[in-house]
């Protein structure tokens, strides 16, 4: 039987979300890959303990993970609990979305509608063996459904109890103003955006995103933080067979030409002077935005997450530091 690591919370820095009274780790298990159909379930479930272990206690899925079998890492994530973690229930915050393409029909593509809403949450549910999740978000904005049968639709999910916050992910600003907006007035506890953020991809900035969720109170989860992997010493030297590029398993691979060998080698040896790693860094500069409050790594392999996890102990930077990364980035 799983029995948790007894000093767990006493490295992890953890954040308010927002301003609600709600703390998540600085560092964040997303489920996206590696945890649904035809992965290593002993694995899968070596990485959630490891990631408790070291404190981290938000685990974020989505109804769709687990491609191409919809809904498996849910399953295989209801069986880990099982397995022990469901001991610490209490001490855990379990998130899940919905909104893209999930079962056959129109009820079950990609929407934002109550029904596809409620149904798909009650899915999840069933899944992982819960009556709530802690944050249950709407995945990707539907311009087909109005933002008020969305909101209402989540801001029902909770009346229910089936989950205690909501938030959305993949909104822009304007998208995320004006959802905010309806769940003010229905005192709906709406606390987090999770976007995709990374120093090679900075959209909430321009977007400004990032400063309106930091003066109205809202939380950002951010995923993607490595760029599929770019931020990391995988591609520093060529392409491994095993990575998600050398698999094929990425969108962006064309973007990885010499120009951005070149950008990857220096923000290296940038975290070097620091006694980083350059995932360690980049993740460390993520969380130097003071908008932001965990952020989501991927893995697929328990030393992954401790390598990641040690970002948070270094997370200041000189003005020299952000200075060079900014040139690099500009370059």
């Amino acid at each position: 039987m799983y029995i948790a690591n007894e000093k767990r919370y006493e490295t992890m820095k953890y954040n308010r979300c927002g301003k609600s009274g709600l703390k998540l780790p600085a560092i964040s298990l997303g489920l996206w890959q590696n945890f649904g159909y035809g992965s290593v379930f002993s694995n899968a479930e070596k990485m959630c303990r490891t990631a408790f272990d070291l404190g981290i206690t938000h685990f974020d899925l989505a109804n769709n993970y687990g491609h191409p079998f919809n809904g498996s890492a849910e399953e295989n994530f209801g069986r880990i609990l099982d397995n022990g973690l469901r001991a610490y229930r209490d001490e855990l915050c379990i998130s899940t979305k919905a909104g893209y393409e999930m079962w056959d029909g129109p009820y079950g593509d990609r929407n934002g509608s109550r029904k596809y809403l409620i149904a798909s949450l009650d899915q999840s549910l069933k899944r992982m063996g819960l009556d709530y999740v802690d944050i249950f978000y709407h995945h990707v904005f539907d311009p087909g459904t109005p933002l008020e049968e969305t909101a209402l639709a989540l801001d029902h999910i909770v009346k229910q109890g089936k989950a205690l916050y909501v938030g959305v992910s993949n909104y822009n600003r304007s998208q995320t103003e004006e959802i905010a907006a309806i769940f003010r007035e229905l005192h709906t506890p709406f606390v987090v955006n999770q976007p995709s953020y990374s120093m090679l991809n900075r959209w909430i900035e321009d977007d400004k995103l990032d400063k309106w969720a930091e003066e109205n109170g809202t939380g950002i989860s951010v995923f993607s933080p490595l760029y599929q992997g770019f931020l990391t010493d995988r591609y520093l030297n060529g392409i491994p067979a095993d990575s998600r590029i050398g698999k094929g398993n990425t969108w962006i691979a064309k973007q990885l030409d010499e120009a951005m060998l070149a950008k990857l080698n220096k923000l290296n040896a940038v975290a070097a002077g620091r006694g980083q790693k350059l995932s360690q860094m980049a993740i460390a500069w993520i969380l130097h935005n003071p908008a932001v409050t965990t952020v989501l790594i991927g893995a697929s392999r328990p030393e992954q997450i401790e390598d990641n996890v040690r970002a948070t102990e270094h997370l200041d930077f000189t003005e020299k530091e952000i200075a060079d990364i900014e040139r690099i980035l500009s370059e």
